[in-house]
């Protein structure tokens, strides 16, 4: 059983090789593909700027290019936000997101803003480069959220309210895989709280002018070697801290997965991650609209409710989701913002603290 479906708060760029305006469709498919992008360059001569740098190549790098469909920047980012205070996500008061992220380049950190109909990034550290040329894919272009068919009412508001909602993708599932491992069987606060914990320990202090207190995600062999005192200080007991330790010896084979199809199949081969954890990497790391979060505490009863006015385990969410095969993870988060929850039954489930165990 998974944690549970969290409510996010709040392409960009024309599909590679077409110069037009379109949306890319076609997933990834080669391990090069999916580590590093083509570099010649995403949607040249359609708007989109070729990476630059500051003067005598000082200062940040920077792209950017005119968006013409509807973009909720807040929204399309939120899934890799971890809480209040996530280290490696914040959102400042221009309206600008500043992720952190540790590329096969390197640590980077990543600005991204939406103005007057214009994205902009800016990108400091030896992963800049590799941030901006994937951006685009960031930020939802190889998204295809038009073959979305409402067979609800619901469903079709929710896709009408939220229209720059999109599933873009990181192309970085360690960084994905551990804080889903942490959310595992744990309330939303104890799992955040130990990501904020072990971050600040060991991640490295973002390059360039980020804000205050935001940390690059650790390397393999730094997640290998946290010791079992700093788990336990982090609130994470040993079957959690397994589990991450040993994916962290995988992981060069689980960045190189060809597709959502190839890295579900890494994932569950590894002991403590399930159908839960594997979805939930996947719509990070490959953007994938059609990975349901099946072992979900809450999901199924949001589902059922907003669908059918009843309660529902995973066969039935399943069951219900059907018609929307190929854009039930886009279903799921629609209804997260827009749809409806049955009566509560009981008190909510408290946080424990596996620090005083």
């Amino acid at each position: 059983m998974g944690g549970r479906f969290r409510r996010g708060p709040g392409a960009a760029w024309p599909p590679r090789g077409t110069g037009g305006s379109g949306v890319v469709t076609r997933p990834v498919e080669t391990p090069g593909e999916a580590l590093r992008p083509s570099g010649a360059g995403i949607g040249a001569g359609a708007g989109v700027s070729p990476i630059r740098t500051g003067p005598a190549g000082g200062g940040p790098k920077r792209r950017e290019w005119p968006q013409d469909r509807p973009l909720d920047l807040e929204l399309v980012l939120a899934p890799h936000r971890r809480g209040v205070g996530d280290p490696a996500w914040r959102m400042t008061p221009d309206g600008a997101v500043w992720r952190t992220s540790r590329t096969p380049d390197g640590p980077g950190t990543l600005r991204v803003s939406l103005r007057h109909g214009r994205v902009s990034g800016a990108a400091w550290g030896p992963g800049a480069g590799w941030l901006l040329e994937t951006l685009p894919a960031l930020l939802g272009a190889d998204d295809d959220p038009e073959g979305l068919v409402p067979a609800h009412e619901v469903v079709r508001v929710a896709a009408g309210r939220h229209a720059g909602l999109r599933i873009g993708r990181t192309f970085r599932v360690l960084e994905a895989l551990v804080p889903a491992v942490l959310e595992q069987k744990v309330v939303t606060a104890e799992a955040w709280r130990a990501w904020r914990w072990l971050l600040r320990r060991y991640g490295e202090p973002a390059p360039g002018p980020a804000p205050e207190g935001m940390r690059v995600f650790p390397a393999p062999e730094v997640w290998r070697s946290i010791p079992s005192w700093d788990w336990h200080r982090a609130g994470a007991e040993a079957v959690r801290a397994r589990t991450i330790a040993n994916a962290a010896w995988h992981a060069a084979k689980l960045e190189a997965a060809s597709g959502s199809a190839e890295a579900d199949r890494l994932l569950r081969a590894l002991p403590g991650v399930g159908v839960w954890t594997s979805a939930e990497v996947r719509q990070r790391s490959h953007g994938d609209a059609d990975a349901v979060s099946v072992g979900d505490f809450h999901l199924p009863s949001l589902v059922g409710w907003s669908l059918a006015r009843e309660r529902t385990d995973d066969a039935g969410m399943l069951r219900l989701l059907a018609p929307y095969r190929g854009h039930r993870h886009r279903v799921s988060r629609l209804l997260a913002l827009c749809g409806e929850r049955p009566p509560a039954r009981g008190p909510r489930l408290a946080a424990r603290d596996f620090r005083s165990f």
